[in-house]
């Protein structure tokens, strides 16, 4: 069976942290094109991986019939228009998080997967990851017994990714904490939780700490340097509550806060136990039994989530199978996403029935 042809557009921190070195991990794949804007990255890519063509517009990928299967790690901005040409040219799409900057865009992509019958994933890793799915089984079987609430914590002390630049840029990034940081929480719930219908979403984002931007004092800014000519039109914080058909979730997150300690969890509250993760790390179970209160922290051998990710991707191309990050799935967590900032705009309460 011959390989499938991939192409990776988009060259910067996610396709070289993740998706290069995910297909290069996996026999089925080959990698035939590096594309970025910045023709220097995907330069860089060819040299560093020993594989590929370096090239600056995704078009030419497009038109190429031997490649099957692209990973779009672009800026927010054209995950929708990359996505749509690409599964009009043909092409199975892995488009990274978010799907798109808004709903709209999202059920535009949507739509278009529909009508082409290609592959849509969204790049929603934490599915894939092997605690978060030992949860889920965990929530199916009953062990929390009904699961009513979730509450959902991502709060870190002044730490806004790239002031200035295009995380900080609405026309770029669609949002800020919540579209970035939060995208991945919601999703981890919604997963778990069997991906419940939302019914109403009540919330609150704001542009605090961020807007004076020469007098922003702060601990890191991973995606640095500030730009103090650039942009900060984005929310630094935000405060959510959804109701679905199953359990109710509650948000609080921020990129930036005046608190000094960083919180990364979700509190999984059943009816027979409890379960906290703490983002990206392991979880505990809470429980009673026989009169006694019980802590259990399980242990457990993880595998690569983003090399999960790949290799359920370039099975569905073979298969057409539709994964757990299916476009039909992850784009509930768009609808959520969209409410919550429709909901602080018109502050007012967002019926989705």
């Amino acid at each position: 069976m011959s390989k499938i042809k991939v192409a990776i557009i988009g060259c910067g921190t996610i396709a070289n942290s993740a998706h290069i070195k995910s297909y290069l991990g996996n026999p089925d794949a080959e990698i035939k094109y590096f594309c970025d804007i910045i023709k220097e990255r995907a330069e860089k890519a060819v040299k560093d991986y020993g594989c590929g063509e370096a090239v600056e517009d995704y078009r030419v990928v497009l038109n190429d019939p031997e490649i099957e299967a692209v990973s779009i790690c672009t800026p927010n901005n054209v995950h929708a228009s990359i996505t749509i040409d690409a599964l009009r040219a043909g092409k199975n799409v892995l488009c990274e998080k978010p799907a798109a900057r808004t709903y709209a865009e999202a059920l535009e992509m949507q739509k278009v997967q529909h009508e082409t019958g290609k592959v849509l994933n969204i790049g929603v890793v934490n599915r894939f990851n092997t605690g978060v799915n030992m949860i889920k089984k965990m929530i199916q079987n009953g062990e929390l017994g009904e699961l009513y609430h979730v509450y959902i914590s991502f709060r870190s002390q002044r730490s806004i990714p790239g002031l200035g630049g295009a995380f900080t840029t609405k026309a770029i990034a669609g949002g800020g904490a919540l579209i970035d940081w939060g995208v991945h929480f919601l999703d981890v719930v919604m997963y778990c939780s069997g991906d419940p219908k939302p019914k109403t979403v009540t919330g609150q984002a704001y542009s605090k700490l961020g807007t004076d931007m020469e007098n922003y004092t702060y601990v890191n800014m991973w995606a640095g340097p500030p730009n103090y000519n650039g942009t900060y039109d984005v929310d630094d914080f935000v405060t959510a509550m959804i109701r679905t058909e199953g359990p109710t979730i509650t948000v609080n997150g921020a990129w930036a806060q005046n608190i000094g300690v960083d919180e990364m969890y979700i509190d999984f509250l059943g009816d027979k136990a409890g379960i906290r993760l703490q983002y990206g790390k392991d979880f505990k179970i809470y429980s009673a039994k026989d009169g006694a209160l019980l802590e259990t922290t399980p242990k457990f051998t993880t595998t690569d989530m983003f090399q999960n990710e790949i290799d359920a991707f370039l099975k569905c191309v073979r298969t057409g199978e539709k994964a757990a990050s299916h476009i039909d799935t992850v784009i509930l967590s768009s609808q959520i996403i969209q409410a919550i900032y429709d909901s602080s705009e018109q502050r007012a309460e967002i019926s989705l029935d």
